[in-house]
């Protein structure tokens, strides 16, 4: 099993920054996808980002585009988000997952274990 964590979520104004941790606990992450997820409320759960082990990263969602930043410290077993003028329609609760290799990070089926979110508010 692997256990991660979301932190550093919060309410901010529109214009603000955040930066979003996930740390992972438990087995091995080695070799692991990492990615993003957000669920504002009344909608689906959608993709934002991810990050391979390699440290190569997927499209970015096109709303996030230019404004977050995803990393990773394998080191530390933690997934960053750096989320920068930041938006109302940016509010939502933000989750990580882990995935294994080989796999489709957009997708949300390819992953295998989830944080219990972090909720992020903008206000305007």
């Amino acid at each position: 099993q692997v256990q991660l964590v979301e932190s550093g979520g919060g309410l901010v104004q529109a214009g603000d920054s955040l930066r979003l941790s996930c740390a992972a606990s438990g087995r091995t992450f080695s070799g692991s996808g990492m990615g993003w997820f957000r669920q504002a409320a009344g909608k689906a759960r959608e993709f934002v980002v991810a990050i391979r082990w390699s440290g190569s990263i997927t499209e970015y969602l096109d709303s996030v585009k230019g404004r977050f930043t995803i990393s990773r410290d394998n080191a530390k077993r933690t997934v960053y988000l750096q989320m920068n003028s930041l938006k109302p329609e940016d509010t939502a609760v933000y989750y990580c997952a882990a995935a294994g290799p080989d796999v489709d990070l957009r997708k949300a089926h390819s992953y295998d274990f989830w944080g219990q979110g972090t909720q992020v508010t903008v206000s305007s």
